[in-house]
């Protein structure tokens, strides 16, 4: 069971996500959680300075009341009581300064879009991410080692899948959103890179990625423009390396174009 403080502030989202979180599965077969909601700063200041343990994990909503700075209020209080704790950001206002901001001022380790595509599942897998990540942080600190252990990660040449974290790293960079770099990859382009990378050397069509995706509606047009921005993202981290990754797929190696049915292949 993971106990979940959330600070909130409009009805509607909190009868749309409480029941997600609630019975969602976090990776202990359990789907039983405790979810406390709190609609006003100052409700849930008071709540962290009364609470003798801390929560699994804590979303914050940037924007209440009008007020922007009111996430980042309680994600400082956050920080010196329980730093171990993360921090999601569920916010209306990706992709502004206020995403920025909690970036580069408080420890957030995700800020997500509440009016993206299937909101809810991508809101549990980061949080089953983030509680295994913990876990495993625990465990690793407990026998004085550091990082996720091999079989946490995927390595391919120059490339590295973090499956504690899902970062995903290309000559030491980590892969950002090409359109806007200050955001992280979408889930949806680091979970097809991890079907190539493990499928490598043989190519997955259109319809076998859909069924890995468990997805009826993805389409060669999705699949193409999925590999389209990973390919740019690529691009970017290399270009950072003065290197270039769209070079390397024309030359037949990174994620090259196979045949004329749809598919697409991994080569490192």
């Amino acid at each position: 069971m993971a106990i979940i403080f959330w600070v909130e502030d409009q009805f509607h989202w909190i009868d749309k996500f409480k029941p997600v979180l609630e019975s969602a599965d976090f990776g202990d077969k359990e789907n039983t959680n405790q979810v406390e909601v709190h609609k006003f700063v100052e409700s849930a200041c008071q709540a962290i300075k009364q609470r003798k343990l801390p929560p699994d994990i804590v979303i914050l909503d940037a924007n209440m009341n009008g007020n922007d700075d009111a996430g980042f209020t309680v994600s400082k209080l956050l920080v010196k009581k329980w730093p171990q704790v993360p921090v999601i950001y569920l916010s209306e206002h990706s992709g502004t300064g206020i995403e920025e901001k909690a970036f580069e001022q408080t420890d957030a380790q995700d800020f997500i879009a509440k009016h993206q595509l299937n909101v809810e599942k991508v809101l549990c897998w980061r949080i089953k991410a983030l509680l295994r990540h913990k876990v495993i942080q625990n465990e690793s600190d407990k026998m004085g080692s550091s990082g996720p252990p091999d079989n946490d990660m995927i390595k391919s040449g120059e490339l590295t899948i973090d499956l504690t974290t899902w970062n995903v790293y290309w000559q030491g960079e980590r892969l950002m959103n090409p359109i806007n770099n200050q955001r992280p990859l979408a889930p949806t382009p680091r979970k097809i890179l991890k079907f190539l990378v493990e499928s490598s050397p043989r190519p997955l069509t259109t319809f076998q990625m859909a069924e890995k995706l468990d997805s009826d509606k993805f389409s060669y047009a999705n699949y193409r423009q999925h590999i389209k921005t990973l390919r740019h993202s690529f691009e970017q981290a290399s270009l950072k390396k003065q290197t270039s990754f769209l070079q390397r797929c024309k030359n037949g190696k990174g994620i090259v174009t196979f045949g004329d049915e749809g598919a697409y292949l991994w080569v490192k």
